[in-house]
């Protein structure tokens, strides 16, 4: 155990580190305050800036309170920054991007928020809050959510600030809150999620006394809107370890609330343990997803390793023979991603990927030991779309198997899949398949107008376009006249 002077020197740096980050945004940080304190006003870096720049990671965006209210902030802003924004006004907050110059060369984009000191109380019945203007910065820190968020630094002295013991709290890498637990879920009960975000993003421990109000205050989620609920639940699935923040939502109880379907997968197992645990299995997956992403966090590919299985409770079935099935779970699952995605208000476009790829999730093991006719491989890269790449990356995250040899064979037949598409695709142009006539074309052919028989006529071309790959024009034609002859018998 460190003793007094070690514990004092390690905070020490840690504060140095900030020093060092905030020397580095100097720039238009103390222009800004020297501008507020002109006005006879003070500024103050705040919460989660302070956090980052503590932790030697502070971007670009930069939040700031101030004594000023929102009007006096307009004033002082619109002169001095790039563009300015009012959209968050009616809660204190103006935003405003700035271009400046770090050190010699380096111009930067700065996204800043201003916000008026607050001391609101929430409705205990309501989903938004009352906003009220606090008077000093200690009114405003003591109403944030946690104590590493409720840190400041006055400007331009660089004065740091913490009532709450946040510094300490950073340095020791634990989610505490600055009054009891239960006033701060009570005022806003989104802060529950927020704890379990913060734990997944930084890899932070949520204090005993957070986790006990958690599980007892669980209910209160229900009265936030779906869409923060949302917002939360996606910075907390894009985050560094989202299997952290998950599993906290699901032991404290928060997770029957906002995404049932994920402690649903904590099915029992049979005695003789013949299936896996689907829960385990699927944080797994979600892991292993991350691990195959090439350009940052993908949140449609995330969704979905974490949905995939969701069906799973709903049509487990022991069989005669003692063996444990889901039949056709993938097909439940798919409607039922597209429920719960509709109930947390998702766009339209992410509920339809991410449900297609839940769907498509297991065609991959219908085609048995992997030999791939080219009619086959045509109607999975069809099927697949523009999902295909990320339809490779769930299918081979999907394995989760501790024997060695099984887990090789899959992986070697996937490689053969995405060789014969490769293939393939040197010869078609699989990724726009399309019959080898189009509509115009074939009104002309067959002397119609457009209606039905377009339609069937084309759906019949696609299936011999799939079945057999592309066909010479007069070969279509042929095609297409054998089948109306056919129509009209």
């Amino acid at each position: 155990m460190p003793n007094a002077n070690e514990a004092t020197s390690a905070l020490s740096q840690v504060q140095d580190r900030a020093v060092s980050e905030l020397l580095r945004v100097a720039p238009v940080a103390d222009d800004l305050a020297r501008r507020f304190q002109e006005a006879g006003f003070s500024l103050a870096l705040v919460g989660g800036s302070v956090r980052d720049a503590l932790l030697g990671r502070l971007g670009n965006d930069l939040d700031f309170t101030t004594d000023a209210r929102p009007q006096d902030i307009l004033k002082i802003m619109r002169p001095w920054a790039d563009a300015v924004w009012d959209v968050g006004i009616a809660f204190g907050t103006v935003g405003a991007q700035k271009e400046a110059r770090v050190g010699d060369t380096t111009e930067r984009s700065f996204q800043i928020e201003v916000t008026t000191y607050r001391s609101e109380a929430y409705d205990r019945t309501s989903r938004k809050p009352e906003v009220s203007y606090g008077d000093s910065i200690e009114d405003d820190l003591v109403r944030r959510d946690f104590t590493v968020n409720a840190m400041a630094v006055a400007l331009p002295e660089k004065r740091f600030i913490d009532p709450h013991g946040g510094l300490r709290d950073l340095a020791e890498r634990v989610l505490r809150t600055p009054g009891t637990p239960e006033e701060s879920f009570s005022d806003d009960p989104l802060r529950m999620m927020r704890a379990a975000r913060f734990a997944a993003q930084l890899d932070f421990e949520v204090a005993p006394e957070v986790v006990t109000a958690m599980k007892e205050m669980a209910g209160r989620i229900e009265i936030v809107s779906a869409e923060r609920v949302r917002d939360e639940l996606n910075k907390l699935i894009l985050s560094a370890h989202p299997r952290k923040g998950l599993t906290l939502l699901v032991d404290t109880g928060i997770a029957s609330y906002v995404l049932p379907e994920l402690p649903a997968l904590h099915l029992e197992r049979d005695e003789h343990h013949r299936h896996k645990d689907v829960y385990e299995h699927t944080l797994t997956v979600l892991e292993q997803a991350m691990a195959l992403e090439e350009d940052g966090p993908d949140l449609t590919l995330r969704l979905a390793a974490l949905l995939h299985d969701i069906g799973k409770p709903r049509t487990r079935r022991f069989e005669k023979d003692g063996r444990v099935s889901f039949h056709h779970h993938e097909v439940v699952g798919a409607k039922m991603t597209k429920k719960r995605m509709t109930a947390l208000k998702y766009s339209n476009e992410l509920v339809k990927d991410v449900s297609r790829l839940v769907e498509l999730h297991l065609r991959f093991h219908g085609y048995g030991t992997g030999e791939w006719t080219d009619s086959a491989v045509r109607r999975y890269v069809r099927d697949a779309g523009p999902l295909l790449g990320r339809l490779h990356k769930l299918t081979r995250s999907d394995c989760t198997t501790r024997n060695r040899r099984k887990a090789a064979a899959l992986a070697r037949a996937y490689d053969g899949l995405e060789e014969r598409i490769a293939q393939l695709q040197e010869k078609e142009e699989l990724d726009s398949i399309r019959p080898d006539l189009d509509g115009n074309q074939i009104m002309e052919i067959l002397g119609v107008k457009p209606g039905p028989a377009v339609g069937k006529a084309y759906k019949h071309l696609l299936e011999l376009r799939l079945e057999n790959g592309p066909m010479e024009h007069d070969e279509a034609v042929k095609a297409l006249q054998e089948w109306w002859a056919e129509q009209q018998g």
